[in-house]
């Protein structure tokens, strides 16, 4: 196939797995591309993260500890992080979004082991990696302001931005050590259903980017996805759930979760935006307004008054109104 990868065929003939076929896989938001193996009834899933763009290394690092604690991560089969090349475990194609698109009523369980799979990372002492401290935080929220107001023809006021979520993350901050491994893209695109059930195990992928930080933030990141509608009343059922199987029983965790959900849907509404004008990829735009509602319930919360003040007196009411969206 012309279209391959150059290196491809050297790298899974080193693997072992030259004499399979090999079929191109949609990609994602980033510059990896992806492939399964297949050969004599087995398979496998080849990634390509191609060098200066992508750096599987991070991926790696996460991934064997992910299976070295117990938690499903794919089983590596090969690597070589220098060219850009990892040969994993094929997960199958079950990924928990799909499924629910074809089996609406498993929902609640699918959503319930989930949960479950994340109070069980959060049982684990924080994994090796970096933390989620403010200046991530700040630099995340910041995608709001230097691309999704100018690209709306916003001038707003940067410094106070930043001046408020610094207020609010700050309680958050001090709440979240020693901090738990947080995956920070853990939602129904990104779980794989290993048993062909709703309850079957959660098969964890697109973790690269973990940082060590707090326990809401994937949490937040499953039930206020940004590409799926999660009922609100789902949601709550499952912070109760989460709560249950951690053992929190703390108005602050419903505090953090607000102001995380915050946090991250800003930060979101800033790629997606940044999606379209520099990478090209439009289709991320029509996703903002399930982003802006979720964003909004959580301004809602006390705890983000100040950040809630500046939405007040930056983002015009009519744009609010339209939960952020573009014009057609």
């Amino acid at each position: 196939m012309s279209d391959l990868p150059e290196g491809l065929a050297e790298f899974t003939s080193r693997a072992g797995w030259g004499d399979a076929d090999v079929a191109p896989l949609p990609g994602d938001a980033s510059f990896r591309r992806y492939f399964r193996l297949s050969r004599g009834g087995q398979s496998a899933m080849l990634m390509y993260a191609p060098p200066p763009h992508e750096d599987p290394a991070p991926f790696l690092h996460v991934a064997h500890w992910l299976n070295a604690h117990g938690m499903r991560a794919p089983g590596i089969l090969a690597e070589d992080a220098a060219a850009g090349w990892v040969l994993t475990e094929d997960f199958g194609n079950d990924r928990m979004r799909d499924w629910l698109d074809l089996h609406p009523g498993d929902e609640r369980a699918a959503y319930e082991a989930a949960v479950e799979a994340l109070a069980a990372l959060h049982r684990l002492p924080p994994g090796p990696f970096a933390p989620y401290d403010m200046a991530v935080y700040q630099r995340e929220v910041a995608l709001l302001t230097e691309w999704y107001c100018p690209a709306q023809g916003l001038t707003v006021e940067v410094e106070s931005y930043a001046a408020a979520w610094a207020e609010v993350m700050a309680p958050v901050l001090a709440r979240q050590n020693p901090g738990v491994t947080v995956l920070r893209d853990y939602h129904a695109e990104n779980i794989m259903l290993l048993g062909g059930k709703a309850t079957a195990p959660q098969g964890l992928i697109d973790f690269q980017d973990a940082l060590v930080g707090h326990p809401a933030y994937d949490l937040v990141s499953l039930l206020q996805d940004a590409r799926r509608d999660v009922d609100v009343n789902l949601e709550t059922a499952m912070l109760v759930h989460y709560a249950h199987h951690a053992g929190i029983d703390d108005d602050d965790f419903i505090a953090d979760y607000a102001t995380l959900g915050a946090q991250r849907n800003a930060k979101i509404v800033g790629i997606f935006t940044r999606l379209n004008a520099r990478d090209g990829k439009p289709r991320y735009l029509s996703m903002i307004p399930r982003v802006w509602a979720a964003l909004e319930r959580d301004l809602a919360h006390p705890a983000l008054e100040p950040v809630a003040r500046w939405f007040d007196s930056n983002i015009p009411e009519e744009l609010r109104a339209a939960n952020g969206a573009f014009a057609a």
